[in-house]
């Protein structure tokens, strides 16, 4: 039953559209740890060729827009100043925008907003997008890692959830991911066996999925297998995994359907970072290595 999505946040993040700036590791707020811990991507170089093969209205902007929803730990989030977008996806973001030699312009908006717009207000959107058969309709991909699916519980797992069967609890996630059909199917099979119902709690904010966990609303949360881990440690004591997904689909820069310069030119960029280590040494930073990819591929088979 298991498919893989999206991440979560120990930050607060407004709802709002908030145009921000990539800020670097040397900023004047370097003493907030997830500030610190942040790729400085100051040292990569312009690649000429790679930039080159970029649309002509991108390279004249002088900016890569890219579409994130803020709220996502460890890829995506706010660090403590509540303004200061942090994380790996978002390192990745400025270290692929600095191999275009532009600015990275970092955009936050809700999730299930954002691919609808890639092509008109973002030139991609890089926010943890599972790749799947029904994303490719609207949008191409470029692979980048590949990531499982856990239940996380409050420590002890006081409602005594058990992932085979969650008829009785009350599952909270994020409105849009993958995860979401999962959980409506699973609702359905509960119905249809008359067993008591399977409550689903759907937030724009995947924040508000896991306080809503923490506060006990839900009995269980369905996230994204490094940044279940990764608000574990956020939450010391407080929250547990209870099962990991067996298998691990993949991740994946979108860009607008059929537009096939920006398609190769972020495949170029992505496969740069990968053989300069670069890709190695962010994920290594938010302790994600178990999400990296060998190579990045274009649209594959799911």
């Amino acid at each position: 039953m298991f498919k893989s999505v999206k991440n979560i946040s120990v930050a607060v993040s407004s709802l709002l559209l908030l145009s921000l700036c990539a800020c670097g590791p040397a900023d004047s707020q370097a003493s907030d740890p997830d500030i610190a811990r942040s790729y400085d991507v100051n040292s990569i170089k312009k690649d000429p060729e790679i930039a080159a093969m970029l649309p002509e209205d991108v390279v004249k902007s002088g900016e890569l827009t890219v579409g994130v929803n803020v709220s996502y730990a460890p890829a995506e989030f706010f660090a403590a100043d509540g303004k200061t977008p942090v994380g790996y996806e978002i390192d990745f973001s400025k270290a692929l925008a600095k191999v275009f030699g532009l600015k990275a312009k970092i955009v936050h908006a809700p999730f299930d907003a954002i691919i609808p717009a890639i092509g008109s207000k973002y030139n991609v959107g890089i926010s943890g997008f599972t790749v799947n058969a029904e994303r490719m309709k609207s949008v191409d991909f470029v692979t980048y890692a590949n990531a499982g699916l856990s239940f996380e519980v409050r420590k002890g797992n006081p409602t005594k959830v058990n992932p085979d069967n969650l008829c009785g609890k009350k599952v909270s996630l994020q409105t849009g991911s993958v995860g979401e059909p999962v959980m409506e199917e699973a609702k359905k099979q509960c119905e249809v066996k008359r067993d008591k119902p399977l409550e689903i709690m759907s937030f724009k904010e995947q924040t508000d999925a896991t306080v809503a966990l923490l506060s006990g609303r839900a009995d269980v949360m369905y996230a994204d297998t490094p940044v279940a881990g990764y608000a574990s440690i956020k939450n010391d004591g407080k929250l547990e995994i209870i099962a990991n997904s067996k298998d691990s689909e993949p991740m994946g820069a979108a860009v607008k359907k059929g537009d096939s310069k920006m398609l190769k030119a972020v495949k170029a960029g992505i496969d740069k970072l990968m053989r300069s280590g670069v890709y190695k040494d962010i994920l290594k930073k938010w302790g994600v290595e178990n999400v990296a990819v060998d190579k990045s591929v274009i649209n594959p088979e799911v």
